[in-house]
């Protein structure tokens, strides 16, 4: 038995509280800029054309994405595996939801809103400093925002030392893809595969 209707979906909840639907911004304001500013990590969930969902984590230094205005977040696309997903994505609706995260902090920062890849120049000199400076920035514009509640972090102990998995718990990046994909050649050892992403990332 499945939910089918939107009426069937309400009808298993209470209604919304007047608190969760008053948080809803559709600009930025102190708080979310301060959010941003202290943020090294945001997940960018995005969807083609076709409907097929993409969510991909982004990080850097604190403050590495840029706010301009009170409706603009400006964010780097650092280099990675050039599948361009998020990027594809982005070009082809032009829509993207942000989740922004600040370690040992529970809440988190939602923005949904429009947006497109930058190659201005101006945008990209924001962003000259960065170890391997982007190509694009991601250029939101904000439609809404809000704070989301403590809970899942709380629950899932997300920061909390205790929690944290040994990184032995699994085989090493290398090992898994090898197995995923059949590959005969030896797999990339956890070391080495460090040793290639700070090639990547720059200096510590």
């Amino acid at each position: 038995m499945k939910v089918q209707t939107l009426e069937q979906l309400r009808g298993l909840y209470p209604p919304a509280s007047e608190r969760s639907l008053r948080k809803q911004l559709s600009a930025l304001e102190p708080h979310s800029r301060q959010f941003i500013a202290l943020s090294p990590f945001l997940v960018v969930s995005s969807a083609g054309a076709d409907g097929r969902q993409d969510a991909s984590p982004r990080g850097g230094a604190p403050g590495f994405v840029q706010v301009q205005g009170d409706h603009t977040v400006l964010i780097p696309d650092a280099p990675g595996n050039n599948r361009l997903d998020t990027l594809e994505n982005i070009v082809a609706t032009g829509r993207v939801g942000l989740l922004f995260m600040v370690p040992g902090v529970d809440e988190t920062l939602r923005i949904n809103g429009l947006a497109s890849l930058s190659i201005d120049p101006a945008h990209l000199a924001l962003f000259a400093d960065e170890p391997r400076p982007p190509r694009v920035v991601i250029e939101v514009q904000v439609q809404e925002l809000y704070l989301h509640c403590a809970k899942a972090l709380m629950r899932s102990k997300l920061w909390q030392p205790g929690a944290q998995v040994p990184r032995e718990a699994l085989p090493s990046m290398g090992e898994m893809i090898r197995s995923q994909t059949g590959q005969t050649a030896p797999a990339e050892t956890q070391a080495e595969m460090l040793r290639r992403y700070q090639s990547d990332i720059g200096p510590a």
